[in-house]
């Protein structure tokens, strides 16, 4: 089985801050794990050493029952057994689609070579372009024989370089559903690296966020947006309305926007940040049972939904609203704010 288990890994860049910071990360056999954080967190160092391009300062990583990176141990990237799509595809523009996929099945016969790249481009869905140069296809279709080629080999690991940056959002979309289903057709274990939110959350069976050089929270898209460990990844990977609070011994969060029952009221905490998503917030009429009023400051308009946001007393910051179907109400008017189901506490 081809678990991937990166522990205490560190790396720094001459005698700077290290970018790694002792990361801890495990990504089950089979299982799509999405690594998520800004600009400069360490995502990319983090690919690079799994793939052998950097050496580790400490730390391991294991495949399977392979060590990679240990005390003493730098497999070079040729033995790694891991597949890698890079931005924009990377293929040899020299060498037919064939040829590209095949690139990697070295050491089988030409049957073999021939029947396992019509596999692969059947799986991407691209059956009958083998004989097509890569400058005759498109973006997607680069990226489609780029997964093919990757995977052709039966790799232990796959490693997506933020592998969708170059397309158009509605290519992309369609793309990673089509990879996804590619990865799991073949059981591959693969880890996406990315810094889009929508990409990870949608795309992957987990979602590790790294900050400052650490994986900061690693869980199901679900829970990590749904529970998210702190304010900050709460913010990171979702719109989030923040408020602080103070907390009644019955277990009742008093906020700016009224009272607000809590999902697991920490014991002996009387005061933090309570969090809710944009979508448990509803606008009402302004006399409304439980409803606290506010003015409506702005309107981002994104065509299946709306992002509301009003100015509530008692709250510095406007608070965001999601709402979907017609605008009951515009710029400058005044709205009730209602929530809907529990919030979460943070220290």
């Amino acid at each position: 089985m081809n678990a991937l288990h990166v522990e205490g890994l560190t790396k720094s860049y001459g005698s700077g801050e290290p970018v790694l910071h002792g990361l801890e990360l495990t990504v089950p056999a089979g299982a799509l794990a999405a690594v998520l954080g800004p600009s400069g967190c360490g995502k990319t160092t983090l690919l690079r050493i799994i793939a052998g391009f950097l050496h580790a300062d400490a730390g391991s990583v294991r495949l399977g029952d392979r060590t990679l990176v240990g005390s003493g141990v730098h497999l070079p990237p040729e033995r790694r057994r891991i597949g890698i799509v890079p931005q924009e595809g990377a293929l040899f523009p020299h060498l037919s689609v064939a040829r590209n996929v095949a690139f990697g099945l070295t050491g089988t016969d030409r049957a073999e070579r021939r029947r396992r790249t019509e596999e692969m481009l059947e799986l991407v869905g691209l059956a009958g372009y083998g004989d097509r140069m890569p400058h005759e296809l498109s973006g997607g279709q680069q990226q489609r024989i780029a997964l093919a080629r990757a995977l052709a080999p039966r790799p232990g690991l796959v490693l997506l370089d933020e592998p969708f940056n170059a397309l158009d959002s509605a290519l992309r979309t369609g793309l990673r559903s089509d990879v996804r289903a590619a990865l799991r057709a073949t059981g591959a274990t693969a880890l996406l690296v990315t810094h889009d939110q929508q990409e990870a959350l949608s795309t992957a069976d987990l979602v590790a966020v790294v900050r400052d050089g650490q994986v900061a929270q690693c869980d199901t898209p679900q829970n990590l947006y749904g529970r998210p460990a702190d304010p900050w990844i709460a913010d990171f990977v979702g719109d989030a309305v923040l408020l602080p609070a103070t907390v009644d011994p019955d277990g009742t969060a008093r906020t700016a926007l009224g009272p607000l029952p809590l999902a697991a009221p920490p014991a002996g905490l009387r005061a933090g940040t309570v969090l809710l998503r944009p979508e448990q917030l509803r606008l009402t009429d302004t006399d409304s049972d439980g409803a606290v009023n506010g003015t409506v400051t702005d309107i981002c308009y994104y065509g299946h939904d709306a992002m509301v946001t009003v100015a509530v007393e008692g709250h510095d910051i406007p608070v965001a609203i999601r709402v979907a179907g017609p605008l009951p109400v515009g710029p400058g008017e005044e709205t009730g704010v209602r929530v809907v189901g529990e919030a979460d506490l943070h220290a």
